[in-house]
């Protein structure tokens, strides 16, 4: 039997936050209420949902508890992020209609620790890829004068390089959202409650969470193509220039020959 939260409610606020690259799990001291994902008690009649990657979701808590929460949580999220990326939403019990999303809220037959794992692990992969999708915007918008630039001779070596290196650090999220994160990878909890997979499945497709990884996935490949293109831009540009530089040696030699010719013979 699933086990209920929040009795004599009809409805609450959840809140997702990417927190940073990581969650030391194995250090927390809360009421442990299930796990896969881990979720655990909070406040008075709160709970939240953590999730190793470094990202967590509150469920009913009041702005004071959430406070005391995120600073006693803040010790064990490695690499911090200063503005984390946050998402919200209304979550209401309907037991007569479908379990669905409607109009930006989330309605559901009962508020089951299972129910509420599978929204919380759908929330906290939509901020994940917020936040990439953000932080790969910014890349995009080098990478775009660098591609003009290929076109005429006003090209930088020291532009490049730095460019070469934002491209190497933002090519690690795929990484990051395929190998830690598992996007597109449904959560163990379905194999347990198979029954549950049309509510994610729902959910997966409101918050367009495939659709958003490809994208992603695309633009990362984009990327990757942009950094081979700088590396044999530079490898190029070396090469042009040692090729100079044996000419010039050639030069140089065949000068000295021509005055111990013309002027020691």
């Amino acid at each position: 039997m699933q086990k209920l939260l929040f009795h004599n409610r009809d409805n609450f606020r959840a809140q997702a936050l990417f927190l940073g690259k990581k969650i030391n799990l194995q250090r927390l001291n809360y009421a442990c209420l299930a796990t896969m994902p881990l979720m655990v008690t909070v406040g008075e009649h709160g709970c939240a949902v953590l999730l190793g990657y470094g990202a967590v979701v509150l469920f009913n808590l009041e702005p004071v508890e959430k406070v005391a929460f995120l600073t006693q949580l803040s010790s064990q999220v490695s690499d911090s992020i200063s503005n984390p990326e946050t998402e919200e939403v209304e979550v209401h019990l309907n037991v007569a209609q479908s379990e669905r999303v409607k109009e930006g809220k989330i309605f559901l037959h009962e508020f089951s620790v299972e129910r509420l794992q599978l929204v919380a692990d759908i929330l906290a992969k939509s901020v994940v890829l917020s936040h990439y999708e953000t932080s790969l915007a910014t890349v995009f918008d080098q990478v775009e004068p660098f591609a003009a630039s290929l076109q005429s001779d006003n090209r930088s070596k020291r532009k490049s390089r730095e460019l070469l290196r934002q491209l190497g650090t933002t090519l690690l999220v795929q990484h990051k959202i395929v190998g830690r994160v598992e996007i597109i990878d449904k959560p163990e909890l379905l194999w347990e409650s198979p029954q549950l997979e049309n509510l994610y499945l729902r959910l997966e497709d409101e918050y367009e969470i495939r659709e958003r990884h490809n994208a992603l996935e695309r633009k990362l490949e984009l990327i990757s193509q942009t950094a081979q293109i700088v590396l044999e831009f530079m490898q190029h540009s070396s090469s042009q220039r040692v090729e100079w530089y044996v000419v010039i040696l050639i030069i140089v030699e065949i000068l000295l020959s021509l005055y111990d010719i013309l002027f020691k013979s």
